[in-house]
């Protein structure tokens, strides 16, 4: 003698032939590895990669709206809320490499050369555990370095090139590839 039992919604009951298997869910990812992609952003200028690398943290991914309150005439119960101005965190990378030179160099002609044009349009791609797949891509409009902090140099430590680098943008985007 065997029982049925269904819980949740659909199938599995009494006069079901078969009870059909839960639905396939999405993996659950860890991110723990960031790729990082530099291209240029020059308005006019067709958009080239000028230097990539990889992180083992990212923060500052986030995006705040102020929203705007409206007071109306004769409306004496509350405002109206409207969206208003969006801000950016500061986008945080930490203990990466890369295999040229071209981060510290952009941060040194923004900083100490005093260009002030020289934004670029950045991608952050969390790849999946031992894949080189992305499986979420945060693009980063109009990004300028503000902070940089080289690992500290010791002989008997393996450090990473590079400690922290931060910087502003203007705008957040996600995708999702494939």
């Amino acid at each position: 003698m065997s029982a049925s039992v269904s819980v949740g919604f659909g199938g599995g009951g009494p006069g079901d032939a078969e009870a059909s298997p839960p639905p396939a869910q999405e993996p659950v990812f860890v991110p723990f590895r960031f790729r990082v992609q530099l291209y240029s952003a020059d308005a006019g200028a067709p958009s080239a990669l000028i230097c990539a690398g990889a992180f083992s943290e990212v923060s500052g991914l986030e995006a705040t709206m102020t929203p705007k309150a409206i007071r109306e005439g004769g409306r004496n119960w509350g405002e109206l809320q409207r969206a208003g101005t969006t801000s950016f965190a500061t986008v945080v990378l930490k203990r990466g490499m890369t295999s040229v030179g071209d981060l510290w160099n952009w941060f040194e002609s923004v900083n100490r050369l005093s260009v002030t044009g020289y934004r670029m349009r950045a991608t952050i791609e969390v790849l999946a555990d031992g894949s080189d797949t992305p499986r979420l891509v945060w693009t980063l409009a109009n990004a300028l370095p503000v902070k940089f902090k080289g690992a500290d140099l010791s002989a008997s430590a393996a450090q990473v090139a590079i400690e922290e680098l931060h910087f502003v943008h203007e705008g957040l985007t996600l995708a999702r590839p494939g």
